[in-house]
């Protein structure tokens, strides 16, 4: 009786452990913010996961943002260059 009831213990344990995480893994990837908390568990599981994600953050940092729309660019008048006066 005593066997059955360290089984159920030790059962529900890591049940209780595995639910947790799968339930933080669907907030993580629902909100976007996985990188930094499911990071270690990813990478022990699929490390190739851990090495496209540090790809992606090369690529995000490679990015040149863009200028405003309608906004004037480099000191034009944002007429798109053209040899008439912005009359505006």
């Amino acid at each position: 009786m005593d066997e059955a009831l360290i089984f159920l213990v030790f059962a529900g344990s890591v049940a209780a452990v595995l639910g947790t995480l799968w339930w933080l893994a669907t907030r993580v990837r629902r909100r976007g913010i996985g990188g930094e908390v499911m990071g270690p568990f990813e990478e022990m599981w699929h490390p190739a996961a851990h090495r496209f994600r540090a790809e992606i953050r090369v690529q995000e940092t490679r990015t040149v943002p863009m200028p405003p729309q309608g906004g004037k660019r480099n000191g034009h008048n944002g007429n798109g260059g053209a040899l008439t006066p912005d009359l505006g």
